[in-house]
């Protein structure tokens, strides 16, 4: 499952009018007077993005490196079933007919889907930072249960474990990336968590293949095992990185949330930059409250009782107007990009290099992992291009490619496939259009899907219709694992045309219904959807940042910044 980054789910922006043009004023003073090392504001230095913003932020790209391990183990643990599942002595020691092969995969991606609903409370109540730590704990649990399975009823139960906390780290990494990065460069820190899962697929798959030649239990164990060690780096090593500001403000501890700003962003507590930034956390912090007051005023002061109403009430007004036709369209992305038959691949790659004529283990191995490679590398493009070729015509393209490849392996496949032996040249031609498919979906379908339901919703609503619709990418993540074994093995080249159909259907789709979000404000959306819903937190938004001037001093240039 690509993973763009899950876009935090909790972490609130602001994008109106007003506001654009308040982030102007003060990059324009960013420029005038940014602060360096030795204390002094130089002329004319620019804020810098990209490459630059990362060397100027060092803490920070380093702190969201680290977190992006979380990235790895989720697409480590994706990833290393796909060869496990093809060494012989696993094969022997749980012989499994193809729907217990579906159910031995799919179960990490079912726990996945109850982990990303059961971490909110957590990363709310202990912190985001703790919260990592605790999925840390459980994906040991579930990882070493994994390696010492003696079962199929363990190796079910061992994968679920896992599986709920990788969705859990799927959730906390963008949230914890988001909440720390400044904001030029707070896009592309996310985006290393989609480089993150497509890199532990990567070393999965090379892992695997390394692990061919060794005899016995080790040949699965091992690659099994290997992702403790990732996750104990990251169970120790986040102890000594940075709470959130967003959290500290939320939890009224206002002064240790501008000390870990100060330190985040190399600047002393009181340099204009840092005050603002820490204005505008807290200003999301009052506004979430004032919404809550605002709406929901017979719950507010009624404790835990009361959280629970108006958690369950947020998500009754997904279903108003103007936000559930928005629902709708973020879900069927979600639905989309796992239907196209990208996990498919990274489940199930070595069977399916198998059926299209690469015999032998060695053989199929290493085509994953040649899958592995392109998947990693045609991810980088979307980080630089993606505001510039736009959401919906990259996913159109895409979704034309990928379909064509499908229907040319299925035809080879149908013509060739009781006789690879003596075709190995059609066989190859299948393999390269399965690696121009993997290209595709890599740059696109990817990031993409998770990026277009991250910019649709208005900012009431975002936090709550983003668990909705990751909740609806496991589920259907979870279906895709289920359903494929046996899918190639009773039809065999139907389930390329079974994939070409919907990614069809995906093209048309995005052309009717999806709107182009690059470089759209949240009224935009309000436009395209129906509904006020932006224009009034907007509203409401002014009023709070207002009452925090008031109350902290204006300090010449109030920022507003929206997060794509």
């Amino acid at each position: 499952m690509s993973y763009q980054g899950h876009e935090d789910h909790n972490h609130h922006d602001i994008a109106n009018q007003d506001a654009v043009n308040n982030n102007k004023e003060l990059k324009n003073y960013t420029s005038a007077s940014s602060y360096n090392e030795m204390g002094d504001f130089p002329e004319g230095r620019p804020v810098k993005t990209g490459l630059g913003g990362f060397l100027k932020n060092p803490y920070v790209f380093l702190t969201c490196i680290f977190a992006s391990i979380g990235g790895i183990l989720f697409g480590y643990d994706q990833g290393v079933i796909s060869g496990v599942q093809e060494m012989p002595d696993f094969v022997a020691k749980f012989p499994m007919n193809s729907s217990q092969t579906g159910l031995v995969v799919s179960f990490l991606e079912l726990g996945a889907w109850a982990g990303s609903w059961i971490i909110g409370y957590f990363a709310d109540k202990i912190s985001r930072k703790y919260s990592i730590v605790l999925s840390t704990i459980v994906f040991l649990l579930g990882s070493g249960l994994q390696g010492g399975a003696q079962s199929i009823e363990m190796l079910l139960g061992s994968r679920f474990i896992t599986g709920m906390a990788v969705g859990a780290l799927s959730l906390l990494v963008p949230l914890y990336q988001s909440e720390i990065a400044p904001p030029e460069i707070r896009g592309s820190l996310i985006s290393l968590q989609q480089l993150a899962v497509t890199f532990g697929i990567l070393i999965s798959f090379w892992i695997d293949y390394g692990f061919t030649n060794v005899q016995g239990e080790a040949s699965w164990r091992a690659p099994l095992c290997i992702q403790i060690g990732f996750a104990l780096i990251l169970g120790f090593g986040i102890f000594f990185f940075p709470f959130s500001p967003r959290w500290l403000m939320g939890k009224g501890r206002e002064d240790e949330a501008l000390q870990v700003l100060s330190k985040l962003r190399r600047l002393p507590e009181n340099h204009p930059l840092v005050l603002e930034e820490w204005k505008d956390i807290k200003a999301t912090v009052e506004f979430d409250r004032h919404v809550e007051r605002q709406m929901y005023p017979q719950y507010v002061d009624q404790g835990s009782k009361g959280r629970t109403m108006i958690e369950f009430m947020g998500y009754r007004d997904l279903f108003r107007k103007g936000i559930f036709n928005r629902l709708f369209i973020g879900c069927a992305i979600m639905f989309f990009q796992q239907f196209t038959g990208m996990n498919a691949l990274i489940y199930y790659a070595p069977k399916i290099f198998q059926s299209v004529g690469l015999t032998g283990d060695s053989i199929s191995l290493l085509a994953t992992g040649v899958v592995g490679i392109i998947n990693f590398v045609f991810t980088f493009p979307t980080v630089f291009l993606l505001d510039v070729i736009g959401r919906k015509t990259a996913l159109m393209v895409a979704s034309i490619v990928m379909a064509i490849c499908m229907i040319v392996v299925a035809i080879v496949t149908a013509l060739f496939q009781h006789d690879w032996p003596s075709h190995t040249a059609e066989g190859w031609v299948c393999v390269a259009f399965i690696y121009i498919f993997i290209a595709n979906f890599a740059y696109a379908w990817g990031p993409i899907g998770w990026v277009i339901p991250a910019e649709i919703f208005p900012l009431r609503s975002r936090a709550k219709a983003m668990s909705v619709t990751t909740s609806a990418n496991w589920m259907c993540n979870f279906i895709i694992g289920l359903i494929v074994p046996t899918m190639l093995e009773n039809i065999t080249y139907g389930t390329y045309i079974f994939f070409a159909c919907f990614l069809i259907l995906s093209f048309f789709f995005v052309w009717f219904f999806v709107p182009e979000t690059k470089g759209r404000s949240l009224e935009d959306m309000d436009e395209i959807f129906g509904g006020q819903s932006a224009i009034h937190d907007a509203q409401i938004m002014n009023e709070v940042q207002n009452k925090i001037n008031q109350t902290h001093g204006a300090l010449g240039a109030t920022k507003t910044e929206a997060v794509a």
